[in-house]
């Protein structure tokens, strides 16, 4: 369906007449076929600078439509219609509008095919481009393309530059200008903020989007990061920039590096002073309490070092530090103390102490081990107290011995003889018996020749009056060789101990012999475990304890 607008008069002229056409525009649906006559392409895109092709045909079913002229129509907004191309077969072709001189050809010298090309595109050539015919006898018959100019925008973020207070600013601008369609932008940021975005048409039909980031600044958003994502149909991905914040703030200041431990003489003693700023301080200033800095310290920029501690540094040291938005102060009292000794010496003597112990410790170890050795090797070889004199193996075979056995002599004689009285065979002879009563009673037997088995218990017989009156008359020398102390008994009893019962152990007993002292009195010794010597049939006997 068409509807017929106001007629239109063109005026064709040459040098020899005039003629008169009248034509008639019709507005048809955006099917691609005007009127099943005239074919165009519905809608078309470009970009700025580049060339679009804009196709017409005409098309006759029945061969009986007089083409007369074709012409390009241009309508860049509502109500506005130009002439940009026309062509005549008789005139041939004309372009009226000087915006598209030189940008616009005919792709083809026919009425039938009309086509042009529009070069150097700008953004102002958006609109309808109507390819109108000029036919006897049904009228005009015309299509509608709509070229549609895309522009990819230019975009940018930026931070700005604030100071940390306590209302809401502008702390980040991002943009996307001059495109078209008009592109969207959003925010992703890590602090508690919120935005705001605005656009701007262009002269050209291209618009200008923007948005800024708001927040109220504190020193702690300093360096936080915001980004700006624009999306926009033109962009083959999203367009994303990354920034960090810039909120500026006076300094505050600490001091570190005080240990409490500024002994006199120390020459490594250090302060820092230690600024939190932006911009970066300015100045730093190192003063003290007392007045002037002493002689003995040294200031390099944030750092104060004192080449030697004395009195003069025991005082309170400020630092003060300035940047373009205010300063900032601290101060630190710095105690100076006696050094008792120097802490390289009292760790030479702590080390030299500890390796004194560590060898004295061994000393100890070694000298204890050696001990026990002693000990346990004259130990060696006690008999159980079931042992007999004659054989010293438990009392097998008449004829045991044993330590108890062994015999001790109150006069002089040759010790070594084989009966054990010396000189005289008929002395006396002293025995300590096993079987006695727990005082160790000392007793007389006459030398008989006989086996004396010690292990046999006491007759409970009262003792002679010779016993009696022998026993007074020994000297207090005679008596120390039967005197044996607790201290042997009980390593007598150890050693029943470690041979076993019934006199299983195969050790044997040390001997004890007297021997004149100076003075004329006899002490008692042990024999050391040497002395035993094996015999071919067996038997260990002493090479120097004396058997009956």
């Amino acid at each position: 369906m068409s509807v017929c607008l106001p007629e239109v008069i063109h005026l064709l002229s040459d040098s020899s007449s005039h003629m008169l056409v009248n034509t008639h525009t019709h507005i048809l649906p955006k099917t691609g076929i005007a009127a099943q006559k005239v074919r165009v392409e519905e809608e078309l895109e470009a970009y700025p600078t580049e060339s679009v092709e804009l196709r017409c045909q005409f098309i006759d079913g029945g061969g009986r439509t007089k083409l007369t002229q074709v012409s390009w129509i241009w309508e860049p907004t509502d109500g506005q219609r130009d002439n940009i191309a026309v062509y005549h077969p008789m005139y041939g072709q004309s372009f009226p509008n000087t915006d598209f001189k030189d940008r616009v050809v005919f792709l083809h010298n026919s009425l039938e095919n009309p086509s042009i090309r529009i070069s150097n595109l700008r953004m102002s050539d958006a609109g309808r481009y109507t390819c109108e015919y000029a036919t006897y006898p049904s009228g005009n018959e015309q299509g509608t393309t709509t070229l549609t100019m895309l522009a990819k925008p230019k975009n940018s973020a930026k931070v700005v530059t604030v100071q940390a207070g306590t209302k809401s600013v502008v702390v980040a601008q991002c943009e996307a200008a001059d495109g078209k369609p008009a592109a969207t932008i959003k925010w992703l940021a890590s602090v508690g903020g919120n935005h705001s975005t605005s656009s701007t048409n262009g002269p050209d039909g291209t618009v200008t989007v923007r948005s800024e980031y708001r927040l109220v600044p504190t020193p702690t958003d300093n360096g936080r990061e915001v980004t700006c994502i624009v999306n926009q149909r033109t962009q083959e991905r999203p367009w994303d920039h990354a920034m960090k914040l810039s909120v500026e703030y006076p300094p505050s200041v600490s001091i570190e590096g005080y240990d409490n431990n500024w002994y006199v003489g120390r020459s490594d003693a250090t302060l820092l002073c230690l600024a939190n700023a932006n911009p970066e301080p300015t100045t730093i200033t190192w003063t003290a309490v007392s007045g002037p800095l002493p002689d003995t310290v040294v200031v390099d920029g944030n750092k104060l070092m004192v080449k030697k501690v004395d009195d003069a540094v025991n005082t309170t040291f400020i630092c003060e530090v300035k940047n373009k938005h205010g300063s900032s102060k601290t101060q630190i009292s710095t105690l100076v103390i006696e050094a008792l000794e120097d802490p390289p010496s009292a760790g030479i003597v702590a080390g030299a102490v500890i390796g004194s112990l560590l060898a004295l410790l061994l000393v100890v170890t070694l000298v204890v081990v050696l001990l026990t050795r002693s000990r346990r090797q004259q130990r060696r070889g006690y008999p159980s107290s079931g042992d007999s004199i004659a054989t010293g193996s438990g009392g097998s075979n008449g004829g045991d011995y044993g330590n108890k056995a062994r015999l001790l002599f109150s006069g002089s004689g040759n010790n070594g003889s084989k009966n054990g009285t010396g000189a005289n065979n008929n002395g006396p002879i002293y025995t300590y018996r096993e079987g006695c009563d727990a005082m160790g009673t000392l007793t007389e037997k006459a030398n008989d020749y006989h086996h004396h088995h010690l292990h046999h218990p006491s007759t409970g017989n009262a003792p002679s009056p010779h016993d009696i009156l022998l026993s007074g008359e020994m000297g207090e020398g005679e008596r120390r060789k039967f005197d044996l102390d607790d201290s042997m008994e009980e390593e007598e009893e150890q050693y029943n101990r470690f041979g076993g019962v019934g006199g299983s152990g195969n050790m044997l007993p040390p001997a004890y012999h007297v021997r004149r002292g100076h003075g004329g009195e006899e002490e008692i010794d042990a024999y050391l475990d040497d002395d035993m010597e094996s015999q071919r049939d067996g038997s260990v006997i002493s090479r120097t304890a004396i058997y009956v």
